[in-house]
This record gives C-alpha cells, sequence and structure tokens, in this order.
C-alpha cells in the first residue's frame, strides 16, 4: 500500500500589543509596543492595585517583590531568546502596581493565632480551617467600598503548603458500602438511586480529595475578586527557582490579565468566532460516587474568556476516556454558551469551533448542529494527543505549525517542537503531535492553524510555549473550581477568576 506524505509549515501566530506592530513572543511584544489595552485609551486605570494576605515574613517578602518588579530585573548568566531580562512593570504594561499597607491583611502562624489554630490536627481536617481562614480574610478587602483591590495576592507559607496543599480522606465502611451499591445499580440500570442523589447537595465533607489552590479560587470566585497564590518559590531567589527576570515575567502577565487587563490578542482573521473546549472532570464525593462533569471553556475572536458548567454525566463501566453528553446535555451546553458569548459581546457569533479530546458522537453531533443552526459556520474538532511521530534532517525535531497530512485523510499537527523565534527546541522530550479530525465547514488545515493560534491565548504566563489550546488547557483546574463551588451556578464566568 503506497503512503502519500503533505507537510505544511504554518506561520507562528502573530500577537497584537497596544502599538502597530505585532510580535510572536509575547515578551518582545510587551516590551516594545505594550500591551493591547493600551488602545482603549482613558478608559484604563493607571495603576494596578494589590492586595496581599499571608503570614507576617511572607506579606513583607511579597511586598518587596511587587516593589522589585516595578523595576528592571535582569536575568541571571547571559541573555538569550528564552530567557529576557524584564523591563518593569511600568514600561511593560504603561500601568504603575502599588500594594499599599492598607489593603494587607496579616495571618499569625503562632499556635494562638489563626493560621496557626488552623493547622493544628488531622490535615484534612485542617484543610477546611485553613480555607476559611484565607476567605474570612479575603471578604474583608472584597466587601470594601472604597480602595478595593483589583487582585489579591494569597501567600501560602511552606508549613501550610506542605500540610494542607492537597489532601485527601479516607471512605468509611458505610461510605464503601454505598459506593458498591451504586455501582451494582449503575450495572443493573436501576436509575431511581441517581435520581435520589440529584436531591442531595454537594458539601464540602462529600469530598474525599481536595486541592487549596482550587479551593481558595472557589472562594475567590464568590467574592468576585480575583485571586493569585504565591509561595517561596516566587518570592524568594533559590537555586531551584527560575532566575528573577522569568518569575517577573510570568508573574507579572497573570496579575496583569487577572486584575482586569488585556496583554495580547489574536488579530482579526475573519469572522467572529466563538472558541469552546468541552471537557469532563472526574472529581470522587462520598454522596455521588464517581462521576464527571461537564464544562465548556469559551473565547471570543478577542480573547475574552469564560467558562460554563453543564451537568454531571454518570461514569459508565464500559465507558474508558471516550465520555460523552446526552443530547439533551450537548443541545443546553450549547444554548448557555451562545447566551453568555452574546451578553458578553453584544452580539452573535458569526462561527461557533468546538474543540474535545474525545470523538463526537451522533447524539452530540445532531444537538450541536440543532442549537447551532442560527451559526453561520459550525466545525467540531477532536485533538487527540497521538503516537505519530515525525523525524526531520538536522539537531531538532518539526518547527511548531507543521502539519503532516497521511493519504489526504488524517492529520497531525506539532504544537510542540523547533520554535524559529528561540532559536532552539525548548523540551526535554520528543515532541508529540494532534491527531486533528474535523466534523463541519472547516478543513484540517485551518482547524490545526485555529489550535496553534489558541496555544498563545494562555495569559496566565510569558512563555511562548504552549502545547494546548487555551480551550482546553484549563479543563481539569476549571472543573476543581467548579467542584469546589457547589451546586448553585456562579454569578460571575469570567475566565481570569480560574487560571
Amino acid at each position: 500500500m503506497t503512503i502519500e506524505l503533505s507537510i505544511q509549515e504554518l506561520a507562528p501566530p502573530k500577537l497584537q500589543f497596544g502599538g502597530a506592530s505585532a510580535h510572536s513572543d509575547p515578551k518582545v511584544g510587551l516590551a516594545h509596543a505594550g500591551p493591547f489595552d493600551l488602545r482603549f485609551g482613558s478608559a484604563r486605570k493607571d495603576h494596578v492595585h494589590v492586595g496581599v494576605i499571608g503570614s507576617a515574613e511572607q506579606v513583607a517578602a511579597a511586598m518587596l517583590w511587587v516593589e522589585r518588579c516595578g523595576n528592571e530585573i535582569p536575568v541571571f548568566g547571559e541573555p538569550n531568546l528564552l530567557k529576557r531580562a524584564f523591563p518593569g512593570f511600568q514600561d511593560a504594561f504603561h500601568k504603575r502596581i502599588v500594594a499599599p499597607s492598607s489593603s494587607t491583611i496579616t495571618l499569625s502562624l503562632d499556635k494562638s493565632g489563626d493560621l496557626g489554630r488552623a493547622l493544628d490536627g488531622d490535615a484534612y481536617d485542617c484543610f477546611q480551617r485553613v480555607v476559611d481562614v484565607y476567605s474570612e480574610a479575603l471578604s474583608r478587602l472584597a466587601l470594601r467600598e472604597v480602595n478595593r483591590p483589583d487582585i489579591v495576592l494569597i501567600c501560602i507559607p511552606e508549613i501550610v503548603h506542605s500540610k494542607v496543599s492537597t489532601v485527601e480522606r479516607k471512605t468509611s465502611a458505610a461510605e464503601r458500602q454505598r459506593a458498591k451499591e451504586l455501582q451494582r445499580a449503575r450495572a443493573n440500570n436501576q436509575m431511581d438511586l441517581f435520581d435520589q442523589l440529584d436531591e442531595v447537595e454537594q458539601t464540602a465533607e462529600d469530598f474525599l480529595k481536595r486541592d487549596l489552590r482550587l479551593a481558595l479560587k472557589a472562594r475567590a470566585l464568590r467574592y468576585r475578586l480575583p485571586i493569585q497564590l504565591v509561595t517561596d518559590g516566587l518570592l524568594n531567589d533559590a537555586a531551584r527557582s527560575q532566575d528573577p527576570a522569568t518569575r517577573a515575567w510570568n508573574f507579572s502577565v497573570g496579575l496583569y490579565y487577572k486584575a482586569g487587563g488585556v496583554p495580547w490578542r489574536l488579530p482579526p482573521s475573519g469572522p467572529d468566532t466563538c472558541f469552546v473546549g468541552i471537557s469532563f472532570h472526574h472529581f470522587r464525593t462520598t454522596q455521588r460516587a464517581i462521576v464527571r462533569s461537564s464544562l465548556a471553556q469559551a473565547f471570543s475572536s478577542d480573547g475574552e474568556g469564560f467558562a460554563i458548567r453543564g451537568e454531571a454525566v454518570p461514569l459508565e463501566p464500559d465507558q474508558g476516556r471516550n465520555v460523552h453528553l446526552s443530547e439533551d446535555q450537548a443541545f443546553e451546553l450549547a444554548r448557555n454558551v451562545l447566551a453568555e458569548y452574546e451578553r458578553r459581546t453584544g452580539g452573535a457569533p458569526l462561527r461557533v469551533v468546538l474543540h474535545k479530546t474525545s470523538s463526537f458522537n451522533d447524539a452530540e453531533t445532531e444537538a450541536f448542529e440543532i442549537a447551532l443552526k442560527n451559526t453561520p459556520i459550525v466545525s467540531m474538532v477532536t485533538l487527540v494527543p497521538s503516537q505519530f511521530r515525525l523525524l526531520r534532517y538536522g539537531a531538532y525535531p518539526p518547527k511548531v505549525g507543521t502539519v503532516c497530512t497521511i493519504n489526504d485523510d488524517r492529520s497531525f499537527l506539532f504544537t510542540s517542537g523547533f520554535m524559529p523565534e528561540l532559536g532552539t527546541y525548548p523540551g526535554p522530550h520528543v515532541p508529540q503531535p494532534f491527531e486533528v479530525r474535523c466534523l463541519g465547514d472547516q478543513s484540517a488545515l485551518a482547524a490545526a492553524q485555529d489550535v496553534l493560534n489558541l496555544t498563545r491565548m494562555n495569559w496566565n504566563t510569558a512563555d511562548i510555549r504552549g502545547k494546548w489550546p487555551v480551550s482546553l488547557s484549563f479543563a481539569r483546574r476549571v472543573g476543581g473550581i467548579l467542584d469546589e463551588y457547589g451546586d448553585d451556578v456562579p454569578t460571575e464566568t469570567s475566565f481570569r477568576y480560574f487560571v
């Protein structure tokens, strides 16, 4: 059998910044042209107001770090295309960064102090108390009518991080017995037990495994005040830490976005588009045994992102990794995404691109087509991490953006590999491509270009390297935050609360 290979190299995405020039590297673009929202003119604030919560030692260190980021920070050793000096927050973002002492709250680690008492006892029990201590402090800043911070740094001391960053509770004999009964009921299609479960609200005590970052993000979502978690690894220069300039770049881009800024965006290249990543988050509770909750991460053409939670999907015994929505669930999820998109942008998208890592079955395909019938262009794209490999002559693997098509049938996209912008391949392993499978109004090559573009839209870092499109890259984190949030619908869906 003859095998025909066709190889094309997509151009690196050119990002828009505050000035007229476009750049593929966020660090270069910000240093030369400033953030995209410079184009908003007088609508921009002239500063970012940062609040700080933590132990006395870490609050002081965080204040020094914020002050340090206000100035130029050189790289350690020889600068290169990957490691660039940080020009200072004002020069990079054309805003001052301020952290007044009136916006700091100190938590005591003494045994008689609030945080110290919370750490006394079993790690799983400590977890909720620690979350409550930080949450109470955050609420004091969030409820201010004046002098309210734009973002709050939540400083996590090493003693807290080592004890409760992630905790897991063992199930009791009664809980294990109940889980077995649920599994037997599911195997026998006795769905009345699951109908009863829908009436039981999820509580913190139901969780078997919890993550401190996700729990604190869920509290911040309730207070509608973005947070950034900070550990000693950011604040202190150490042998195992990244160099200070790289830390400053990544910290500053994430902080700027969460505080309401727009660091960069993709240039307009067609009709207004809503990119939607659909994923399934696996979580375990005592009340609900094992289920998967569906969620959508959606992004408009200009980078505005939001998250929508769908309904729970029971885990079937023979399901494996290829999880699917029911027809009703797919329809409702698409309708909810459209409604939120229109609320945020003032109009309906002319194109919707759905990303998924599992195939679209007939029920999903039909439901999405019905829900999106008034959208002129609809594409359903499956991205499958592949065992396919491609070698080329020379010392480096294929370029980022290489698309290899086999027999005009199967297409593979490399989102990691040799990067001309850096002059090297900045990775430790042989690059793994995605197989790009398309249904609808889009070719595999056009779908691959969308995916490549979206790998550069992670506003939580200044790093040019990104394997996953932003529509799918934060799925696990978003799902975990929504699990911690509880059963009610969040009043805030902006993606800046989830990263």
